[in-house]
C-alpha cells in the first residue's frame, strides 16, 4: 500500500508540470499563408487605386464610398421618399456591365431585366449590394472590386481575373 501511494504522489507531481508550448510542424503552410495575405493586400491595394483613379477622371460624376468600400453615385434619383428594398422584397432592375474606362461588356440588352427576390436568391455579390442602396426609377453607377464582381476566376469569357468593373444600374418600378 505504501508503494502504491508513493507513485501516486511521484505521478501527482510530475503531472502538474507545465506544458511545453507545441509548435507547427509544418513550416510551408504557415509560409504559404503569408504570402497569400501579402498578395490579396497588394491586389486590394491595386484594385483601390484604380477605382480611385477612374472616379477622378470621371470628373462629371461625384462618387460617394459606400459602407462596402464600394464607389457609387446617383445618376438619376426620382424619389427620395420610395423606401429602399428589404429582405424578400420583390425588385425588378437592368443593368450593364463596363470595364473602368467605360467600355461596354455586357449590354442592357445581352443581360436583360432581372428580377430579384432581396437577400434570398443568388446573385452576384456586387449587384446584391447596389440594389441594396437603391429606390425604384433610381440609375446608379458603381465602381466594384473584383472581390465583388467575378473575383479571381473572371467569367471565362469577356471578364478578366481580378477585374475591378463599372456597373450602371436602373431599378424598375414592378407594376
Amino acid at each position: 500500500m505504501r508503494i502504491f501511494s508513493f507513485f501516486l504522489l511521484i505521478t501527482a507531481l510530475y503531472s502538474c508540470k507545465e506544458n511545453k508550448v507545441r509548435f507547427p510542424l509544418n513550416k510551408q503552410k504557415i509560409n504559404f499563408l503569408k504570402s497569400s495575405a501579402d498578395r490579396n493586400r497588394a491586389l486590394f491595394a491595386r484594385e483601390e487605386f484604380l477605382i480611385k483613379n477612374a472616379a477622378k477622371l470621371d470628373s462629371t460624376i461625384n462618387y460617394r464610398i459606400s459602407e462596402a468600400g464600394f464607389l457609387y453615385a446617383k445618376i438619376k434619383s426620382i424619389n427620395e421618399t420610395f423606401p429602399l428594398p428589404k429582405k424578400g422584397e420583390k425588385v425588378r432592375f437592368k443593368y450593364q456591365i463596363e470595364d473602368l474606362e467605360k467600355n461596354i461588356i455586357y449590354s442592357y440588352k445581352e443581360i436583360g431585366i432581372v428580377d430579384y427576390i432581396v437577400d434570398q436568391e443568388n446573385l452576384l455579390p456586387a449587384l446584391r449590394e447596389g440594389i441594396r442602396i437603391m429606390r425604384p426609377k433610381d440609375v446608379v453607377v458603381f465602381l466594384f472590386p473584383s472581390y465583388l464582381c467575378y473575383s479571381y476566376q473572371g467569367d471565362n469569357d469577356k471578364v478578366g481575373v481580378n477585374q475591378p468593373l463599372r456597373f450602371t444600374i436602373e431599378r424598375l418600378l414592378i407594376n
